[in-house]
């Protein structure tokens, strides 16, 4: 469990408590809303939609999740998982249709005019770099900030699976860095 997760719970209504409320009163997804539209919007960042794009798909994605609440059943990735998956199939969706949704190494808006900016970018390649899975599941792990449980959920794999995509990822971009230098 993240630490966000963790200071959520504290602070408020759960997962399925927010469903609940929000199943019986439309207006109480705002708090869904609220909690989770960031995460989603960052994992979309990182997926390569630019910031626009990621604003519309988080939109696309949370009106789907609205109209789609009867078919939460939650489980062990919760709620963060469940969004992520409707984000990332939305965003496989519109790159699908739209073909010129810019690759991830090309996402940056602002020019690399820094060496922090250009390392930022540097990062950005080597991650699109890496196989999909594991480039969805670091992506999903530190742009969205979700477990390896949650992330399980979103990818249909096995918690112990993605623990391993991660760390593979995590020693290739390593690896990639080292040699970079």
């Amino acid at each position: 469990m993240t630490t966000a997760s963790i200071t959520l719970a504290e602070t408020g209504p759960g997962d399925d408590e927010l469903v609940r409320a929000a199943k019986v009163d439309r207006a109480a997804f705002a708090e869904i809303y609220r909690r989770y539209h960031l995460p989603v919007y960052r994992f979309l960042r990182a997926l390569g939609a630019t910031d626009d794009q990621a604003a519309d798909i988080t939109a696309s994605t949370f009106e789907r999740a609205l109209r789609g609440l009867g078919g939460y059943r939650g489980g062990p990735g919760g709620l963060a998982a469940w969004l992520c998956r409707i984000a990332r199939n939305t965003h496989l969706n519109e790159r699908k249709r739209d073909r010129r949704l810019r690759p991830l190494d090309a996402s940056a808006d602002q020019p690399a005019a820094t060496r922090e900016a250009s390392s930022g970018a540097e990062l950005r390649a080597m991650v699109a770099g890496l196989p999909a899975d594991t480039r969805d599941a670091i992506v999903l792990r530190y742009a969205a900030g979700l477990t390896a449980r949650e992330i399980a959920v979103v990818l249909g794999k096995r918690p112990e699976a993605v623990q391993k995509l991660i760390e593979r990822g995590l020693a290739s971009l390593k690896e990639a860095y080292r040699d970079d230098q």
